[in-house]
């Protein structure tokens, strides 16, 4: 028995040692199928981690590229030159526009040409007037000698008709009413002649050399100035808070005989709410062509606007509402006007 257990042993031994390299290959044959997708999983794993480095790279190098563009924008911009100022455009053939408080000269064009200035005389004829202290109360008459034989202009006011030296300074300023003008003037001491003679010496005494008066009304084409002596001369006119009452009244009502006369302002100008005007006066006759005076506060400054020979009924105002805009826009520099 114990020889037959001794037997067993050794065959179950033998047994076990030839099945170890058996098992051995089975376990290799296993590591070895499993080996390609542990290195494809591994490569993806390298794959991804090279892929994710790229593109912080990639955005690490973007980022200062738009940060470079952006900063050239920016140089780009500040050296760009600031905007020019809006070009000024005038018809009118002189111009001249004031800073009535400083004296500074905003805008000029053919400033100091001498040329006649129609019914802008009238602020002359009221200055001398006023000058005189005549009784404003006293009763005129309009005569034959107030007719307009050299233009025949059209009058309102009839032969006949009785008013004060007020209203008859009112319709001159106002209405531009020649019979007016020309009453004023025949009937101040002395006569037409006198008259002349102070208006003469009244634009000496402003200083107006280029400056001369033929008549009252501003008919002839021998009252003549430039834009420049008008300037002083709406200033100095603008010191009689009459004549900047009456040149700024919309409309007045006279009455002749059983007849109610009404005149309105020939600026039209006076009554847009957009303008603040505190003096003005028209003139038109051939020689001078359209012509527009005013005193007014534009942008917050006082000026002085001289519109001289426009050609076409709406020019000096367009012309007017141009230099308003041009001042609105922007604080204007001095600038001489070439254009139009």
């Amino acid at each position: 028995m114990r020889k037959l257990w001794a037997i067993i042993v050794c065959m179950l031994f033998f047994l076990g040692m030839a099945g170890l390299p058996a098992a051995w290959g089975a376990v290799s044959k296993t590591d070895t199928a499993k080996s390609p997708t542990a290195a494809k999983t591994k490569k993806t794993a390298k794959q991804t981690k090279k892929a994710q480095v790229a593109k912080k790279a990639k955005s690490t190098k973007k980022r200062p590229a738009a940060k470079s563009r952006v900063r050239n924008r920016a140089k780009a911009n500040a050296h760009k030159k600031s905007p020019a100022p809006p070009k000024l455009v005038l018809n009118s053939g002189f111009a001249l526009v004031e800073d009535q408080r400083t004296g500074e000269l905003l805008v000029q064009k053919n400033p100091h040409a001498v040329v006649p200035i129609a019914s802008i005389t009238k602020l002359m004829t009221a200055m001398v007037i006023l000058d005189a202290q005549l009784d404003l109360n006293e009763p005129l008459v309009v005569r034959k000698e107030d007719i307009d034989n050299l233009r025949h202009s059209r009058s309102r006011l009839p032969v006949g008709t009785n008013l004060t030296r007020q209203e008859a300074l009112l319709l001159a300023l106002m209405a531009s009413e020649n019979r007016a003008a020309h009453a004023l003037g025949r009937t101040y001491p002395g006569g037409q002649e006198a008259f002349v003679a102070a208006m003469n010496a009244k634009a000496r005494a402003l200083g107006l050399m280029a400056t001369r008066f033929t008549e009252p009304t501003g008919l002839s084409g021998g009252n003549i100035s430039s834009a420049q002596d008008l300037a002083r001369m709406v200033s100095a006119a603008y010191n009689y808070p009459l004549i900047r009452e009456f040149t700024t009244c919309e409309e007045a009502v006279i009455q002749s005989g059983r007849r109610i006369l009404s005149f309105h302002n020939t600026n039209r100008l006076v009554k847009s709410p957009q303008w603040q005007i505190g003096l003005s006066k028209t003139g038109f006759i051939d020689e001078a062509g359209r012509c527009l005076v005013m005193q007014a506060e534009v942008a917050q400054r006082p000026v002085l606007i001289i519109l001289l020979d426009a050609q076409g009924t709406m020019t000096r105002y367009g012309d007017a509402n141009r230099i308003k805009q041009w001042m609105e826009r922007s604080p204007p520099a001095p600038r001489m006007v070439q254009e139009g």
